[in-house]
């Protein structure tokens, strides 16, 4: 079957250590535990958008390391179309992530291969593009490479997500009319735009600033707060379900990934945001990036009990 999401992004594996708290600058912290977890940004999106419903194809890069081998069987055993999952010469792209007590975390991405995926490398793929219903980005490879994949989609007609994270700043401004939906967290939101994010109505105002800029919709995802809807008629403010919170690794990458093969197996927008905030609710009560993703029956089974 032609893939009807297909994420454009980074595959790391993450190194992770759980400690009483975050370490402060210079300080030395013994740890609780450690685990090497298959992660990544788009690799995340993509294993969330599988295991919630969606025929997925992935287009990355891994290194030639043994890290790339195990990133890329991680989505093989997924069921993922990795035909566009190149490997290259040198590291994979790791993560080193600190988790604390109360489930906060600290992350530091190093490239490595994903650095290497080029526009020259989705031209290679384009007709994995073309059978997309959906294409999702992230910020975890090349700027240039992004864009091209936004642009590309637009020409295609197809819906164009992007997750901007990490963001240290504004978007290019050429950007914004490829996106229909732009989804950022509360620090991402601030840095697109300008704004301090620290209540919902500094979301408002955030939001507002980035439809302005030209993306089609936001979504300002406001963790246990839910998530701000805006486009051009006005803002919903969307409540997430209440959970006990045990680590939120890769909680908004669930979000992004739910959200995604909901739209593109035909759900309407709040339906799929509705999908994605349940999706991303149960990943918190779980340990770990790609671990702690839920399947389709995990969903359905907390709608209905």
């Amino acid at each position: 079957m032609p893939a009807t999401v297909v994420v454009v992004g980074s595959l790391n594996m993450d190194l992770v250590t759980r400690a009483s708290r975050l370490p402060r600058a210079g300080e030395t912290l013994v740890g609780q535990s450690f685990a090497t977890v298959p992660g990544g940004k788009g690799a995340n999106q993509a294993v969330a958008a599988a295991r919630l419903g969606a025929e997925v194809a992935m287009i990355g890069c891994v290194g030639s390391d043994a890290y790339g081998a195990q990133l890329r069987d991680a989505l093989v055993v997924e069921g993922i179309d990795c035909q566009a999952v190149s490997e290259v010469q040198g590291s994979s792209g790791v993560a080193l992530i600190v988790v604390d007590d109360s489930s906060q975390n600290a992350i530091v991405i190093v490239a490595g291969s994903n650095g290497q995926l080029t526009p020259a490398s989705l031209l290679a793929f384009d007709a994995v593009l073309q059978a997309a219903r959906v294409i999702v980005c992230q910020l975890e490879v090349p700027m240039d490479t992004v864009g091209y994949a936004l642009k590309r989609g637009r020409e295609l007609g197809k819906t164009v997500i992007l997750n901007p994270a990490p963001a240290s700043g504004p978007l290019p401004a050429d950007w914004y009319a490829a996106i229909d939906y732009l989804i950022p967290n509360e620090s991402e939101a601030s840095a697109l735009s300008g704004v301090p994010v620290d209540s919902l109505d500094a979301a408002r105002v955030a939001a507002t600033h980035l439809l302005k800029a030209g993306a089609g919709k936001v979504i300002v995802t406001l963790g246990s707060q839910g998530a701000l809807l805006a486009d051009g008629r006005g803002f919903e403010h969307l409540l997430a379900p209440k959970v006990q919170a045990v680590d939120t690794t890769a909680a908004g990458d669930t979000f992004v990934g739910g959200f995604a093969a909901a739209l593109a197996n035909g759900q309407s927008e709040a339906e799929a945001i509705r999908f994605g905030q349940v999706a991303a609710a149960l990943s918190v009560t779980r340990a770990g990036a790609q671990p702690s993703i839920p399947t389709l029956h995990d969903v359905q089974g907390f709608v209905h009990p």
